[in-house]
């Protein structure tokens, strides 16, 4: 499967904004999906995952409360919805897949398909 991430660009403290994860070559309905991001200097950290089904969905503490992550099966595509933005929250932002079962779902080593990334910057 390739991924294609998309919608990332400039905004406001306190504003919103959702990114997609684009899919082509396989239904994403095959895989668990997984959002992570990556700011200067740090290591990538998991963000949200969703289950193949749509239905339980994960989030880390840092964005629980204020995204979402969902699927669009006729559009084969993921989004990641995150409001009340925090310049904290600037990274690049990858989806990623897995046909896995197993493992921890916030380990990226899980998931071996990777989107190429979306820069989300946020001022103050």
């Amino acid at each position: 499967v390739q991924l294609q991430a998309s919608g990332g660009g400039p905004v406001q403290a306190g504003g919103s904004l959702r990114i997609s994860c684009a899919a082509s070559g396989h239904s994403l309905s095959n895989y668990f999906m997984g959002w992570f991001r990556q700011a200067p200097g740090k290591e990538r950290e998991f963000v949200a995952a969703i289950s193949r089904s749509g239905g339980p969905t994960v989030y880390a503490d840092s964005v629980k409360g204020r995204s979402t992550i969902s699927r669009d099966k006729a559009k084969n595509t993921v989004y990641l919805q995150v409001n009340s933005l925090k310049p904290e929250d600037t990274a690049v932002y990858y989806c990623a897949a897995t046909t896995s079962v197993t493992g921890d779902y916030h380990d990226s080593r899980r998931y071996g398909y990777w989107g190429q990334g979306t820069q989300v910057t946020v001022s103050s």
